[in-house]
């Protein structure tokens, strides 16, 4: 992957392990329909920031060993979750890695359950960005957030309940015309439906028709 800007980025995805993650899902068709959803999520965002042209490295975080080779297979790097229970722990160790490993990117937190985003739409989004740190997409209820992006020395995320109006009280500028595939993350049925309805990442659409759904 090549990058027209001179600002490139390392995504960090941080991937909740799939037994467990997604509960609101769980009626589709019981967890075996639940998991293979939320497995399908991330494979279809991870392979979306791989494909970015201002995407340089991805980095996902999980604790799902099985899942992590699955997900390595596609070309990200994966290491164990730092510290369980605490996303934004988890995420502050992770650009610290990724400043390790490449200390020339921009480290860009982006969630796992995107499975309409689109890496044109991802591509718009970081160009647009230059050096305007830090910064953040809400989703598209306009409560949380998808997506936040800062300098290494300034990489403090606050995704959690209302973390829109967190990442706005600490500071961050909020990305407020992104595209609908960057903002449209997946929590229950009726997000799926709108999901399904931009148009959804190879991956998913399979799990749809595993459990008996047109994508």
């Amino acid at each position: 992957m090549s990058a027209p800007s001179a600002v490139r980025y390392a995504v960090l995805v941080p991937v909740k392990p799939p037994a467990v993650g997604k509960s609101r899902l769980a009626g589709l068709d019981g967890g075996t329909s639940r998991r293979r959803l939320a497995e399908s999520f991330a494979q279809d965002t991870v392979l979306a920031c791989l494909r970015a042209e201002t995407v340089l490295q991805v980095l996902v975080v999980t604790d799902d060993a099985q899942f992590s080779h699955v997900l390595s297979q596609l070309g990200c790097t994966a290491i164990p979750d730092g510290v369980s229970g605490d996303l934004n722990a988890t995420l502050r160790q992770a650009a610290a890695e990724a400043h390790r490993r490449w200390p020339d990117l921009v480290p860009v937190a982006i969630c796992a359950d995107l499975p309409s985003l689109r890496t044109a739409d991802l591509d718009e989004v970081l160009a647009g960005l230059t050096t305007s740190y830090p910064s953040f997409v809400p989703d598209a209820a306009g409560i949380g957030t998808t997506l936040y992006v800062a300098g290494h020395d300034g990489f403090d995320p606050h995704f959690g309940p209302e973390s829109r109006a967190a990442h706005l009280d600490a500071g961050a500028r909020e990305v407020v015309d992104a595209p609908a595939s960057v903002r449209r993350d997946v929590d229950d049925p009726d997000d799926l439906a709108q999901a399904v309805a931009l148009g959804v990442g190879p991956s998913t659409a399979v799990a749809l028709i595993a459990a008996g759904q047109q994508p």
